[in-house]
């Protein structure tokens, strides 16, 4: 299949149009294009969004733009930059209170990051009686199954700031986010621990490339009555 060229490309579906009248209808590859920009800026985009397998979050840390034909130093650091950005964008500032409504809210605080690890981590969000976030704090780094995870561990940190309830979160650098038998394991013996202790585990969310799963809405390791 032959790539156009962007002045073969009608006026209405170039990156440089679209991003004036419809910006939020972009696609990632769209939005890649622009920034490499030039003629052959779709056919370079396309070759950039396959080399890191869809997860522009990889950019920089797995695969850096520079590898790709067509694409220059000064152009790989303005990819690195706005992929930078953007991170920077999705971060909440310290003092801004974070409100966790649903599984979305805490997927969009984490999943950024947690995306583009490349070893799994088990974090969990600390939440106040409001459901203001306190902390994200970082409890596991390395493979995890029912046998190694120490649920005390869990509870650490929201016993020290007197949470009123937890969402954990883990991600597959495998970019698949489907729920394992460990996951739905670990995840009975936390939600179990937290009645003890008198912490309410909100969610266990399991974050993959491009997706997330709420085991609490699929019900998976959560009892009838917390669905």
């Amino acid at each position: 299949m032959a790539f156009q060229r962007i002045s073969e490309i009608p006026r209405e579906e170039r990156p440089s149009y679209k991003i004036e009248q419809h910006p939020q209808a972009m696609s990632s590859r769209e939005l890649l294009a622009l920034l490499i920009g030039g003629e052959n800026q779709i056919e370079i985009a396309g070759k950039l969004y396959k080399s890191c397998d869809g997860n522009l979050r990889k950019l920089g840390t797995d695969y850096t733009p520079e590898d790709v034909e067509g694409i220059g130093k000064v152009t790989s650091d303005r990819i690195l930059a706005a992929i930078q950005l953007g991170q920077t964008l999705a971060t909440p500032p310290d003092n801004e209170k974070v409100v966790i409504h649903s599984p979305e809210d805490a997927a969009d605080l984490v999943q950024y990051e947690m995306s583009a690890l490349t070893q799994e981590e088990l974090r969990v969000i600390i939440l106040n009686t409001r459901n203001h976030v306190i902390k994200v704090v970082t409890i596991y780094r390395g493979s995890l199954n029912s046998s190694q995870v120490r649920v005390g561990e869990i509870f650490r940190p929201a016993i020290k700031h007197n949470a009123a309830a937890i969402i954990v979160v883990h991600n597959h650098p495998s970019g698949d986010c489907s729920p394992s038998p460990d996951d739905c394991t670990i995840t009975q013996a936390i939600v179990r621990a937290g009645k003890l202790l008198d912490v309410q585990v909100l969610d266990h969310l399991i974050i993959g490339a491009n997706c997330f799963v709420s085991l609490n809405r699929r019900g998976l390791g959560f009892g009838e009555e917390l669905n």
